[in-house]
């Protein structure tokens, strides 16, 4: 269980705490749709411009700011005489292909009266994964900031394949502050701060700093509840948290209306703080935003080169193929109990490997060409588990 809450006046080690916060040169902000909308699931203007003012605050002084939002869904419905979110794939796209227009319209004028442009970035999975894709995404971001714009970056909700789930984009906010070297990552939601319990209930405690995991030994934080009430929603906050923290980046927990408080230093919310080394930022997008297509059963000389030795994998290595998987996208490298042990992106087709197993690659180039002596995951795409 956390530690209890420190005074409300900010102590010394409050101040130490949270000079990571003020020192932060760039900062991604990410904000749910809960703190965007009304009711009855429109833009809320005020709080729009609540939040832009916010952020005004922090780029007026060279600062850079991401700004990861949802919204675009609830801000589709009432255009579409939708009265509550849907619940089908197709309509949930309609509804966002709607709303991101008017969410990124509405931010667009807020940002005016700050003089700062602002420019629309919609990422899938494949963006952040594939290498050409990753290094495109990185560059645009970059460009936007070296240009003063503020990037608003959104899942690509409209051409999503999967279910668009409540909570995602805090994962989002969490990988993004990864892919742009971000100083500290800023979640924003309809609750205070990460507590104990549920807020309402006697007994339940602000927790204001996160060291590891053992502050949050015996903390309840529920489900992907309803906005607003207890601890819901808590979960995927949590996890985005533990995702940014693990590459280094300090995370800060806290209301919305809290948003300039927390982004100036005060001992708002809950402090999350970093490890202190950041691993390879593809690699770490690798192993926290990809869905495995396929298997790959490593026997036990491989998984100690792989694991013990961080080696590639090789042909010989592989005993069995699982999945409908083509040439780039990332499997799922397993023992032989069949845990995962690794995550890679794979060199060959689903289809091509049967016939590859338990072959050396210069054999394999002998009877097949050169093209088949290389690695079926070379240890540069791949990150242990």
């Amino acid at each position: 269980m956390g530690r209890p809450p420190g005074r409300t006046a900010p102590t010394t080690q409050n101040r130490r705490v949270r000079d990571a916060v003020t020192a932060a040169r760039r900062v991604v902000v990410k904000i749910g749709s809960s703190s965007l909308t009304t009711a009855t699931g429109g833009l809320d203007d005020g709080r729009v411009d609540a939040l832009v003012d916010a952020l005004g605050s922090r780029t007026a002084d060279g600062r850079e700011v991401v700004l990861v939002s949802s919204g675009a869904i609830a801000a589709g419905l009432a255009p579409l005489g939708l009265s509550r979110r849907p619940r089908d794939l197709a309509t949930q796209q309609a509804a966002a292909s709607v709303g991101q227009g008017l969410l990124i319209g509405r931010y667009a004028a807020a940002f005016a009266r700050h003089g700062r442009a602002v420019g629309q970035v919609l990422l899938t999975v494949d963006d952040v994964t594939r290498r050409a894709h990753y290094r495109n995404a990185y560059r645009t971001l970059r460009k936007l900031l070296d240009l003063r714009a503020v990037p608003i970056v959104n899942e690509n909700d409209t051409v999503a394949t999967e279910e668009i789930r409540f909570g995602d984009n805090d994962r989002l906010a969490a990988l993004v502050a990864a892919l742009v070297d971000a100083d500290l990552l800023v979640l924003l939601s309809d609750v205070d701060a990460l507590w104990t319990g549920n807020p309402s209930r006697p007994g339940a405690r602000r927790i204001a700093e996160v060291r590891d995991e053992s502050d949050l030994a015996g903390v309840d934080i529920g489900g992907a509840g309803r906005a607003g009430v207890g601890t819901g929603g808590m979960v995927t906050k949590v996890e985005a948290a533990r995702i940014a923290t693990g590459f280094g980046i300090p995370v800060v927990l806290t209301s919305a209306p809290q948003a300039l408080a927390a982004l100036a230093g005060e001992p708002v919310g809950t402090f999350f703080h970093p490890s202190l080394s950041r691993p390879a930022a593809r690699l770490f997008w690798l192993a926290h935003a990809t869905a495995p297509r396929g298997r790959l059963h490593l026997d036990p000389g491989a998984v100690a080169a792989v694991v013990g030795r961080r080696k590639s994998l090789l042909p010989a290595g592989i005993t069995a193929v699982d999945g409908a998987f083509t040439a780039g996208d990332p499997v799922d490298l397993v023992d032989t109990t069949g845990a995962p042990v690794a995550r890679g992106l794979v060199n060959y087709d689903a289809v091509e490997l049967p016939g590859l197993l338990g072959r050396s690659t210069s054999d394999l180039a002998a009877a097949l060409g050169p093209a088949y002596e290389r690695e079926v995951v070379h240890r540069d795409d791949l990150v242990l588990l």
